[in-house]
């Protein structure tokens, strides 16, 4: 805090479990707070590399940060309250502007020893991060333990051999190969999960009824059949479908494949 590009309060504040966000709001809110308590202050000059932040003070509309807005509008009411003239200005200046004041503060903030209430990481990003993994964990073990994933699950691998797991960045290991197109996703999320117009798929609803392969070799058509054996898909042919990127790349040479149409 300055009054007259004069040093007049430094305060440094230790926050946990608070995201960057709440973090400006704090700042911006000190800042007024003590601005505001000082004798013969009559305008306020705010800056900030986030004036995006700044905005939410005054968002009539409903957000999570309304608790700090509320505090900074009941601090600026009793400002202006006390003298009609007094204003408040909010100046954006962006870190890469090199301010010299916010090298200060970047100094000041690195210097901070801070002695952590626990022995590991408490920051907010590490604390999503921790509970993120927790629930796909979760939902792993629950995936390959139960039947969730049901008996007619394909597995498929990645380059390394290793199986494709469920996951929640990017997309998911799946969305980040097909994805991009509707068609492609829907193609494979039948093929996946074998509900697709073949006759291992009719043969579950109808028992009694004759579902013989197209290509007149087997019995029944097999999912299996069609990726590994079956000449009438043959626009893209590899003998290791059991890979993800093989596997879209049979379904996009092939789109005729697990559809719809087909019957």
């Amino acid at each position: 805090m300055h009054i007259a590009n004069h040093p007049l309060t430094k305060t440094v504040h230790h926050a946990a479990f608070v995201t960057s966000m709440e973090a400006e709001l704090f700042a911006i809110r000190c800042g007024i707070n003590q601005a505001c308590t000082k004798e013969n202050v009559s305008k306020v000059i705010i800056v900030t590399d986030s004036i995006y932040t700044a905005k939410k003070i005054f968002d009539s509309k409903s957000h999570p940060y309304q608790f700090y807005t509320t505090v900074i509008l009941s601090e600026l009411w009793c400002f202006f309250s006390s003298n009609c003239e007094n204003s408040i200005e909010f100046w954006k200046c962006p870190s890469h502007l090199k301010w010299r004041f916010h090298k200060d503060i970047d100094k000041d903030s690195k210097s901070f020893n801070l002695t952590p209430s626990y022995p590991y990481k408490i920051s907010w990003d590490y604390c999503k991060k921790t509970n993120s993994n927790d629930i796909i964990n979760q939902w792993k073990m629950m995936f390959q333990a139960s039947d969730g994933k049901g008996k007619h699950f394909l597995d498929l691998v990645d380059n390394d051999f290793n199986n494709i797991e469920p996951g929640y960045t990017k997309g998911s290991p799946w969305l980040q190969v097909f994805g991009h197109s509707n068609s492609l996703c829907t193609c494979a999320t039948r093929a996946i999960t074998n509900h697709a117009p073949i006759g291992e798929y009719w043969l579950r609803f109808f028992p009694h009824k004759d579902f013989k392969c197209p290509c007149n070799n087997y019995s029944i058509e097999l999912r299996r059949h069609i990726l590994h054996k079956y000449r009438r898909f043959n626009g893209y042919w590899n003998p290791r479908r059991d890979f993800l990127n093989h596997f879209t790349m049979f379904l996009i040479a092939n789109p005729n494949a697990f559809t719809f149409s087909n019957n």
